[in-house]
């Protein structure tokens, strides 16, 4: 693991102020130190000779106060750029999220998202406070009070010199022994973190079967093993810094011992002799913290190595740049295969949707309809083939903008813990709240409205606590009329696990929704087919064209 990664310096540029700030104040320490080291080496000198030097005090006090002034300066320094990078970093792996897509969150991966944008990103903390610093001043630090002793005394300037670099290497080879054990500690936070998202998601579900106590169980040996990690780790950090310490306080006194003969030989004279002392000490001190609190900032350096592999761009291909249409005459699908996990779920499929098309998409559970809708939302990337809107490559085009071409009903609407009426403009941030009420009303939401506490402004609870499936995706289709800008509807079985009064008022409601746009519904039941002026069905991932009003 490296100590500084530079991809930190082109992910977040503000990164580079922040450490050319860091690198000026480390070169002002080394001024700081020598001028504090000589001025207490000339007080001391003075008053074993009986006189009081005003000026050498003085001049102590001054470097005492600047140095208390610049170690606060570090603080704010690295402190604001840690803030910065979490700040970067985070809303990069949002931004990996909204580009890549929900098929990109399978498996552990969202619960890992989660860890590392919270608790992951915090310990980046550690690394820019206390690691950081002491690592530049670990380089100007040595080199000033090098070329000043070289002034005053070549031999101990050379044996500090000799010993400096035993520092550096021991704390490499400790180093690569507690880098593998952080990894297996953050490998297991990111475990834990996964999976007690999925259970607290399914919570309900468990108590229903009779399986919460069993999974706590299992959280509870996952905590245990990632206990475990963490000690290991820390042992290794504790030995680390004894180890230091030890190397640190031999070559001081390597130093220290020949100086203090050498002044009863009358070799060298007391103030010489003060001054090596005093500066020998300071050249070890920032590579000595800065290998004790490496250990304690490896774990955020491995939060930041995952989030730069994380929110980087996707190994298919790079996110689309160019400039989404207003309207489009013509989307076409051509020998699109798209694969999950060595299931092919579309084969082949060659489709084309011009502008005006109604288009009713029917299948088995599974045979790819939500698949197909999933390409056109960008949440799919094709394993060959490719989507042309008006001759131009969906692949290329800038996805936030053509997204905002898009209305989407999905099958289970996602409600936020927000107001009523920001759940409705969440698509249209910018809507009034004359729109947000007419269309709530288009939606047929006005009896579940005047039943809120508050109206639109009722607070809702998260995933829309407190209101049906029904009303959920009645909700959700609201959203599409407050899109009324959107040439191009996405319905994914919005009927789906409704009672059939909810499903007939949100069938009322599509039939309007549909009004004017290009639609693509998927559907099981016979009711949405009636909208549709094409039937497309889809089966073992092949692509059929049925005719109109044709039911299954």
């Amino acid at each position: 693991m490296r100590p500084f990664d530079p991809r930190l310096l082109r992910r977040v540029p503000a990164t580079r102020r922040h450490l050319a700030l860091l690198g000026i104040f480390g070169v002002a320490a080394g001024v700081l130190i020598i001028s504090q080291a000589t001025a207490l080496a000339a007080a001391l000198t003075a008053a074993w000779q009986g006189r009081l030097d005003t000026t050498a005090l003085a001049a102590f006090v001054v470097t005492v106060v600047l140095r208390s002034a610049l170690t606060w300066a570090q603080g704010v320094v690295a402190a604001r750029s840690a803030a910065t990078v979490k700040a970067a970093l985070r809303a990069e792996l949002l931004g990996a999220v909204g580009a890549r897509g929900p098929g990109w969150l399978g498996g552990q991966k969202a619960g890992e998202i989660a860890t590392l944008a919270g608790r992951g990103l915090d310990a980046l903390d550690n690394y820019f406070t206390g690691y950081l610093p002491q690592l530049i001043m670990g380089v100007t630090v040595p080199i000033a009070v090098l070329s000043r002793l070289v002034l005053t005394d070549l031999i101990s300037a050379i044996t500090i010199a000799a010993t400096l670099p035993l520092i550096p290497v021991f704390g490499a080879l400790l180093g690569w022994q507690a880098q593998a054990a952080t990894e297996r500690q953050w490998r297991r936070l990111s475990m834990l973190g996964g999976h007690f998202l999925d259970m607290v998601a399914g919570l309900p579900t468990l108590r229903v079967f009779g399986r919460a106590r069993a999974q706590v169980e299992v959280v509870r040996r996952m905590a245990d093993g990632h206990r475990a990690a963490t000690m290991k780790t820390l042992r290794i950090a504790f030995l680390s810094a004894l180890a230091l310490e030890l190397v640190s306080t031999l070559s001081v006194a390597l130093v220290a011992v020949p100086v203090g003969l050498r002044v009863l030989d009358g070799a060298l004279t007391l103030h010489v002799a003060l001054l090596l002392l005093l500066l020998a000490p300071e050249a070890y001190l920032p590579l000595r913290a800065a290998g004790a609190r490496f250990h304690a900032s490896m774990e955020g350096l491995t939060a930041l190595d995952a989030a730069f592999t994380l929110s980087g761009p996707p190994a298919s291909a790079a996110i689309g740049t160019v400039p989404a249409p207003a309207a489009f005459t013509e989307i076409r699908f051509e020998n699109v295969t798209v694969e999950y996990d060595r299931v092919v779920a579309l084969r082949n499929v060659s489709l084309t949707v011009t502008a005006g098309d109604r288009i009713a998409i029917v299948g088995p559970s599974g045979a790819g309809k939500s698949t197909l809708l999933g390409l056109l939302l960008g949440f799919v990337t094709p394993a060959s083939g490719r989507i042309l809107v008006d001759g131009t490559d969906l692949a290329t085009l800038d996805p936030e903008q053509w997204r905002r071409r898009l209305a989407w009903v999905p099958q289970q609407a996602h409600l936020f813990a927000a107001t009523m009426a920001d759940n409705i403009r969440l698509g249209a941030s910018a809507a009034s709240d004359a729109d947000v009420t007419a269309a709530a009303r288009a939606a047929l939401l006005d009896d579940v409205v005047a039943g809120l506490p508050e109206g639109l402004r009722t607070r809702l609870g998260e995933r829309g606590h407190g209101l049906s499936s029904g009303q959920r995706q009645r909700v959700a289709l609201a959203r599409a009329f407050l899109r009324a800008d959107a040439p191009l509807l996405l319905l994914d079985e919005p009927t789906a696990r409704l009672d059939g009064a909810s499903e007939a008022a949100v069938l009322d409601a599509s039939r309007r929704l549909v009004v004017g746009r290009t639609a693509l519904l998927v559907a099981h039941r016979p009711a949405l087919l009636g909208e549709a002026g094409r039937i497309i069905r889809i089966e073992d991932g092949h692509l059929t064209e049925l005719p109109a009003l044709v039911t299954t």
